[in-house]
C-alpha cells in the first residue's frame, strides 16, 4: 500500500489492491470514504481536498500503515487548471444535454398512444365490461395509461438534465470570471497568503541557520528541530508560495480583461453617488485606501451602510459633493454609561460636544482629554443618525436629522 501526491491534480492518491481492501476493519474503511473518493480513471482512492489541506488525507493514509510514495505527474499552472476545469464542465453539460434529449424522445413515444386517442371521448368514458372483450379492452387502455405515466417521469428526467446541464456550462463560463468585484477579492486573498507565507518562510530560514550554528532547538513535544526536517517544510512553503503567485497572476490578468480598476480615492469623493453592481445607487459615506463606505439608496436595504472595494464600483451616477447633514452640534449633552476598570462597573458620564464639523464631532467630559467620534446615518431608518461615544449599552447615543441645508448652511450650523 502507496500514498502519492500528484502533482497534476494537487491531491493525494491512496494505492492498493483489492485484497488489501477487503481485509481492511469496517472503521478502517470509513476512515478512508471520509477523507478520499475513489477514482475509476486513476484507479486508486483520491482525496477529497487539494494541496495545501491534504493534512487529514496524509493521516489517514498513515494509519492505515501507508508508504509516503513521494510525487508523481507534472505541475500545471493555475490558469491550466481552471481551463481543464471549464473543459470538463462543458463535456458534462454536454452530456446532461444529451440526457435529456433521450428521456424527451422516450416520453414522447411513451404517451403517444394516449395522445392519438384525443377526441375520442368514448376511450376514455368506456366502463369496464365483465366480458371477454371489455376485459382485453380495459387491460389495453390501462397499459397506455401506465405508459403515459412512465412518460411523465422522462419528461421530469429530462427537466432534471436539463437543470444538471445549465449548471455545468454556469461552472464552465465561471472558471474565468469577469465580475471585478469577485476578482479583486481573489487577488486579494492571494496576497495575503503570499505575504503570510513569506513570513512563514523567514521564520524557517532564521531557525535553520540557528541550527547550522550550533543551537539546539526542540518541538513543542521535546523532539529536536532537524535540518532535514526544517528544509522538508521550507520545500514546502516554497512550493505553496509559487502556488500563491501563479493564481495572483491568473487574477491580475482576470483583471485587466475585465478593464482593470477603475475608481480609487483620486475620483471617488464623499458625497458621490455611485453604482454598485449588487446594490444599485449608492452614497460615498467614506473613503478609505482600499474601501469605500456607502449608503445604500434604493431598495430593501436602502438607509444601510456597508464597505465596497474601488473594484466594486461601476459607474459614477452624480459627482455632487452636498449630503446630508447630521443633525449633532455643538452644545448637546449626552448623559451615557461608561465602564471604569478600577471599580469594575459602568459608571454615569456626561459629554458635551464642544466642536462639529461635516464629518465628526469632538466631545468632551470633565477634564478629560477631549475625543473625537463620526456620526452616521442609522441603518434601515430615513431620517436618524447615530454617534457612538463608548461601551456602554447605552453608549450609542440617536438623534433624528434635521431638514436638508446646503454647505454653506451646514457650515455655518456647526460652526465652522
Amino acid at each position: 500500500m502507496k500514498h502519492y501526491h500528484n502533482r497534476e491534480t494537487e491531491k493525494l492518491e491512496l494505492h492498493f489492491d483489492r485484497s488489501e481492501y477487503d481485509a481492511l476493519p469496517e472503521t478502517a474503511k470509513d476512515s478512508i470514504k471520509s477523507a478520499f473518493l475513489w477514482s475509476r480513471s486513476a484507479g486508486a482512492w483520491v482525496s477529497r481536498a487539494k494541496h495545501p489541506n491534504l493534512y487529514r488525507a496524509r493521516r489517514v493514509a498513515e494509519s492505515l500503515g501507508s508508504e509516503d510514495g513521494g510525487e508523481t505527474g507534472e505541475k500545471i499552472s493555475f490558469a491550466e487548471q481552471m481551463q481543464r476545469k471549464a473543459e470538463r464542465a462543458e463535456a458534462r453539460a454536454e452530456r446532461y444535454e444529451e440526457h435529456a434529449d433521450n428521456a424527451q424522445t422516450r416520453g414522447a413515444a411513451l404517451q403517444e398512444p394516449i395522445n392519438h386517442m384525443h377526441g375520442d371521448i368514448a376511450f376514455f368514458t368506456q366502463p369496464n365490461i365483465s366480458s371477454g372483450a371489455g376485459r382485453a379492452f380495459t387491460r389495453r387502455r390501462e397499459k397506455m395509461f401506465a405508459a403515459f405515466e412512465r412518460g411523465m417521469d422522462e419528461y421530469r428526467k429530462s427537466a432534471y438534465y436539463q437543470e444538471r446541464a445549465a449548471t455545468a456550462r454556469e461552472t464552465a463560463a465561471g472558471t474565468r470570471p469577469t465580475d471585478r468585484g469577485f476578482i479583486d477579492r481573489r487577488i486579494k486573498d492571494a496576497e495575503k497568503e503570499i505575504r503570510a507565507l513569506k513570513r512563514s518562510i523567514e521564520e524557517r530560514e532564521k531557525t535553520l541557520a540557528r541550527i547550522e550554528s550550533g543551537e539546539n532547538l526542540s518541538c513543542y513535544d521535546g523532539s529536536p528541530v532537524t535540518v532535514d526536517g526544517l528544509q522538508k517544510w521550507l520545500d514546502r512553503l516554497l512550493d505553496m508560495l509559487d502556488t500563491q503567485l501563479d493564481k495572483l497572476a491568473y487574477y491580475q490578468d482576470c483583471m485587466d480583461e475585465a478593464g482593470g480598476v477603475k475608481f480609487s480615492p483620486g475620483n471617488v469623493k464623499n458625497g458621490y453617488t455611485v453604482f454598485v453592481k449588487r446594490w444599485g445607487k449608492c452614497e460615498v459615506v467614506s473613503v478609505g485606501k482600499v474601501n469605500a463606505t456607502v449608503r445604500i439608496l434604493e431598495g430593501g436595504a436602502a438607509n444601510s451602510t456597508l464597505s465596497v472595494a474601488f473594484a466594486e464600483i461601476e459607474s459614477v451616477v452624480s459627482t455632487d459633493e452636498a449630503r446630508e447633514p447630521h443633525p449633532f452640534a455643538v452644545g448637546d449633552t449626552f448623559n451615557v454609561h461608561r465602564w471604569n476598570a478600577a471599580t469594575v462597573r459602568y459608571e454615569p458620564v456626561e459629554y458635551t460636544i464642544i466642536k462639529a464639523t461635516e464629518t465628526s464631532v469632538t466631545l468632551k467630559t470633565g477634564d478629560e482629554k477631549p475625543i473625537v467620534r463620526k456620526p452616521r446615518p442609522r441603518p434601515y431608518s430615513k431620517d436618524e443618525w447615530t454617534l457612538g461615544i463608548c461601551d456602554g449599552h447605552d453608549g450609542t447615543v440617536f438623534k433624528k436629522a434635521p431638514e436638508t441645508l446646503s454647505l454653506a448652511e451646514f457650515a455655518e450650523r456647526v460652526g465652522k
